[in-house]
């Protein structure tokens, strides 16, 4: 999930700092996990829309308890819609879609390629992220490593279909995108930028799902997959986006970014014990691959050395 904050680093993590970037890769890995049970029987787009409504709703309720005012939202309620495209309502209708073919484990590794995406666009459109030698290795190892993910699909049919995976892909690029329209929210608290580009989702998708399907028929899942769906909004989303503005302030944007690293291992573990789900081989190496990439990227290991 892409979200908008300051790139400033701070000291090394703390105990209760690793504490909150574990629990929040176990959250997010768990979105996956949550999703894949809820497209057995929700259309997509319906638990797009039930995603997001829920956990805005959370979100309004925060602030009015908490602060700030959802007020400073207004005059940016143009750039919200944009936001609120790239970053919830496209990324997560792809997603869906693709989770009803695909496994959680495959869905969290193909969408822990947006790391690569964002910089690649960042580069060609910003003047202030540019390419160093570890960013541009590691983007050729997240391309390489999406590609051994795909590539045997293209042949043989292994891994699920390839229409799924690149839904997957283009969720990535539709958050790497996202991450370029949140640049522009000047002195926005990010709680607010949360809630207000999960309100105008829920505006935009009402009239999709009820122009697209029988209102009667919205609220006929099982128990399970509600319960499934009430864990996808105010877990996996409301929760963990104040989860993750307290780990920004605590140990800094960069430090939080390793979330990215913990997110695939988490959807993984809970699709092999809960969901009976296996990997191929060549998806094993894609996500090594992915993996190593991202680690090239964030630098720190290797400056280390």
């Amino acid at each position: 999930m892409a979200i908008a904050a300051t790139t400033t680093m701070r000291g090394p993590m703390v105990l209760k700092d690793w504490a909150q970037l574990l629990l929040l890769g176990a959250i997010w890995g768990g979105s996956f996990f949550f999703a894949r049970i809820a497209v057995s029987e929700l259309p997509p787009l319906v638990l797009v829309l039930f995603r997001v409504a829920i956990a805005a709703t959370a979100l309004q309720l925060y602030l009015a308890v908490r602060g700030p005012s959802f007020r400073l939202a207004l005059p940016h309620t143009g750039l919200f819609f944009l936001l609120a495209l790239a970053n919830n309502v496209i990324p997560f209708s792809l997603i869906f879609a693709g989770q009803t073919e695909l496994g959680a484990g495959v869905a969290s590794v193909l969408n822990s390629t947006t790391p690569f995406w964002t910089l690649i666009l960042a580069n060609a459109l910003t003047s202030d992220e540019k390419l160093s030698w570890n960013k541009l290795a590691g983007i050729a190892l997240g391309i390489a490593g999406t590609a051994v993910m795909i590539g045997p699909g293209l042949v043989a049919g292994l891994g699920g279909p390839v229409w799924a995976k690149f839904a997957l892909i283009g969720a990535s690029v539709s958050y790497a995108v996202a991450l370029m329209i949140a640049r522009r929210f000047k002195g926005v608290p990010s709680p607010v930028i949360a809630a207000g580009q999960l309100t105008c989702s829920t505006i935009i998708m009402i009239p999709v799902v009820l122009f697209t399907y029988d209102a009667a028929t919205l609220f006929s899942a099982s128990p399970p997959v509600w319960a499934a769906v009430l864990a996808l909004a105010l877990l996996s989303t409301a929760f963990a986006y104040i989860l993750y503005f307290n780990l920004v302030a605590s140990a800094g944007a960069i430090n939080a970014s390793l979330v990215t690293l913990i997110v695939p291992a988490s959807a993984i573990l809970l699709g092999l014990l809960f969901l009976g789900e296996r990997l191929e081989l060549f998806e094993l190496g894609g996500m090594a691959l992915i993996a190593l990439g991202l680690v090239t990227i964030d630098g720190r290991l290797f400056g280390r050395r």
